[in-house]
């Protein structure tokens, strides 16, 4: 399966250059025409890569990056940009992208860094891959244990399959046939209440205010979502 990239861009000329050049480099390509579409995409998609102008028609793409860094969103983010100051450039690293390329660019040359940011972001996550963080959650899968905040979680193991699974995923929404698919492994309900009775009891390990979650949130009508 090829690679993805979002392209973040008000620009419909530039988007469908930037477009060209992802797929002359044999990656698949997503479009957003603002900040708002881009956040709205990273909820229920994952990307290996985000191509982000600055300029955006509703908000600038740094408040994009540090949105989606403050969700736990760690795909690298390369900012293609025509202001070419050293303080935005400097400014959008430390919000926590990984690249900063000035417009006009060299096709030939964005397609490699592109390429280059990819294969080493995938390099990093094998090296590291016992250790999955979501906001102040962290999971070591070579011990088997959960911490928020570093500090040790003791959860159940169905506990443990649905918090992994919400870790997995921040943001999207899962309804109940989902959780029982990916907990229970299965798509058959067991009992209604089974998957409230887990939620209430995660809630009561990992909030605050277990009345008031601000981790797992319920989305009405439909299921819960896992807020980092």
């Amino acid at each position: 399966m090829a690679d993805k990239v979002l392209i973040v861009d008000d620009d419909p000329a530039i988007r469908k250059l930037l477009e060209k050049v992802m797929h002359s480099n044999e990656l698949e390509t997503e479009t957003a025409s603002s900040g708002i579409e881009a956040l709205n995409l990273l909820k229920n998609h994952t990307y290996d890569m985000i191509l982000m102008d600055i300029m955006l028609g509703d908000m600038e793409g740094f408040e994009v990056i540090k949105r989606l860094r403050g969700q736990g969103i760690q795909t690298p983010v390369m900012i293609v940009s025509g202001r070419n100051e050293d303080y935005d450039s400097l400014y959008g690293l430390s919000l926590g992208a990984d690249d900063y390329i000035t417009k006009p660019f060299r096709p030939l040359v964005l397609g490699a860094k592109v390429k280059a940011l990819i294969r080493r972001n995938k390099n990093l996550v094998l090296e590291n891959s016992n250790l999955l963080e979501c906001g102040p959650f962290s999971y070591d899968s070579a011990t088997m244990r959960f911490y928020k905040e570093k500090e040790e979680l003791i959860l159940s193991a169905k506990e443990s399959s649905l918090l992994l699974l919400f870790m997995k995923h921040p943001n999207q929404v899962f309804t109940k046939d989902m959780i029982y698919e990916h907990v229970w492994g299965t798509s058959v309900a067991i009992d209604d209440n089974a998957i409230m009775v887990y939620i209430n009891r995660l809630r009561s390990k990992i909030e605050e205010d277990r009345q008031k979650p601000a981790h797992i949130v319920t989305v009405r009508g439909l299921g819960y979502r896992f807020v980092p």
